[in-house]
């Protein structure tokens, strides 16, 4: 008798009022799970539809040429593409390091009585809204970039493409530079939250091996959390492609390609932000509906070679360890 009341599922024996709960809250995570789903279809299909007149005009040469002129009627998107992946870029160079190793400093190395004021900080410049971080770069890191790091870097790597030219203040380089510092809480909080979650079993196995300090860090801490690290670095890009009023004051808005960071750029929330409301003619509007079609398309894009990527680095790293 015992092994065949063992034998019965335990949903078969729950009575029809107790298993109701369970169905509710499974529908109801489906339903969530649909609605973000179906916010993004709308979002782009909404996008797509005001962007039908440049769509028919330009077709791909919009995401492929630089010419972004109003008068004439002829828009491209490729140096807002060009301004924004690359500002994201030197973002996640500037922003990962810090955010990593001010995690690492504050989960394994930092005393208890500076743990939490630190993160007090880290957690209130977060807070921080984008258009003050705008303010401050215009006064205070602008002049400062452009009298003092950025001569410094063209008196010592001018032989460098990227920092040759003359020097604006305003640049793809203070943009990138604005967004690294507006995506370190991010990428710092979530670091933190996934370092404190390495088992303690970690560190205290590599300690018993006889691994120093430094050695337990590398090998069981990041090693553990390498995948998590990853995702904060993604959650760090996608704020980055976004960012608007910020960058756009000061990355100079100059709709042009130039090897050079110290050159002013644009990037594709930045263009909408500028000329949305000067949008004069229905195809000017519709260009700048494209711009929007092509960041949410580009953000979408980059998560998904991400999400591949990390797969791809998690999956050979389980095959050298078996």
């Amino acid at each position: 008798m015992a092994s065949l009341v063992e034998s019965v599922p335990a949903s078969a024996l729950r009575s029809p009022g107790r298993r109701w709960p369970d169905g509710s809250f499974r529908l109801l995570a489906i339903l969530a799970a649909a609605t973000i789903l179906a916010l993004i279809v709308l979002v782009g299909w909404v996008l797509y539809i005001g962007s039908g007149d440049s769509i028919h005009k330009f077709g791909w040469r919009f995401l492929v040429s630089s010419q972004w002129d109003p008068v004439t009627e002829i828009y491209g998107a490729l140096p807002f593409i060009y301004g924004t992946l690359l500002s994201s870029v030197i973002a996640l160079v500037i922003a990962v390091p810090l955010g990593v190793a001010t995690a690492l400093f504050l989960t394994e190395m930092a005393p208890q009585w500076m743990r939490q004021p630190v993160v007090t900080v880290i957690e209130m410049l977060a807070a921080v809204p984008s258009v003050i971080f705008g303010l401050w770069g215009i006064f205070v890191m602008i002049p400062w970039l452009r009298d003092h790091l950025f001569q410094w870097l063209k008196s010592t790597l001018g032989w460098l493409p990227l920092f040759s030219g003359p020097v604006y203040g305003v640049s793809m380089l203070a943009g990138g530079i604005i967004v690294a510092i507006m995506i370190l809480p991010i990428i710092t909080s979530v670091s933190r939250e996934i370092l404190r979650s390495v088992p303690n079993l970690q560190r205290e196995a590599a300690y018993a091996l006889g691994a120093t300090h430094w050695e337990v860090i590398r090998i069981a801490v990041l090693g553990y959390a390498r995948r998590g690290i990853f995702g904060a670095a993604i959650l760090g890009l996608g704020r980055a492609l976004g960012e608007t009023m910020a960058v756009t004051m000061v990355i100079g808005n100059r709709p042009e390609i130039s090897r050079s960071l110290f050159a002013p750029g644009y990037t594709l929330a930045s263009v909408v932000a500028n000329e949305f409301t000067e949008a004069s003619s229905p195809m000017y509007l519709s260009s700048l509906m494209e711009i929007g079609l092509v960041l949410l398309g580009l953000t979408i894009l980059v998560n998904v070679l991400a999400q591949i990527m990390l797969r791809t680095l998690t999956g050979s790293g389980t095959r050298k360890v078996a």
